[in-house]
């Protein structure tokens, strides 16, 4: 690693994006390839994690799809691996501290409320307006961190 350049993985990610997939799935998706995961397989796998979480609007999907990569990266694959899982959960609140530093929130309602109005979330504006920065911000913080 890495097969790709930061910037090759923002253009990655806001390329799917652009072409109708979820935040989650955009930013999954962007390292797919350099973790041999199956494309089709991160498609289903991040697919329910759009809008918040399903649209509950909690967790902003870009922030979850770094969180999976940044499993794939740092994960465990046994149970009993405590090292590594808690290094992979520092790993998950570093990067959501590094977005809440950079928005001041990584809860989806709140940055749509922060950046959009509800006009514009109804209209579907907001994917433009903060959802699209979220997710190139998300994967250059993930591909600095997977990569240092």
């Amino acid at each position: 690693m890495p097969n790709i350049t930061r910037q090759n993985a923002i253009d990655k990610a806001h390329a799917f994006f652009d072409d109708g997939y979820a935040c989650s799935q955009s930013v999954l998706l962007a390292f797919a390839n350099e973790f041999n995961l199956d494309e089709r397989t991160a498609k289903l796998i991040s697919s329910t994690f759009g809008g918040g979480m399903g649209r509950l609007r909690q967790k902003c999907g870009a922030v979850t799809g770094g969180f999976m990569v940044l499993g794939l990266k740092y994960g465990n694959a046994e149970p009993k691996e405590m090292e590594t899982k808690l290094h992979a959960y520092k790993m998950v609140r570093e990067l959501n501290k590094q977005v809440e530093d950079i928005y001041g929130t990584s809860n989806c309602f709140e940055l749509l409320k922060k950046h959009a109005t509800e006009a514009e979330v109804e209209e579907r504006k907001h994917h433009k307006i903060i959802c699209r920065k979220m997710i190139g911000d998300a994967v250059g913080l993930v591909y600095d961190m997977i990569n240092s």
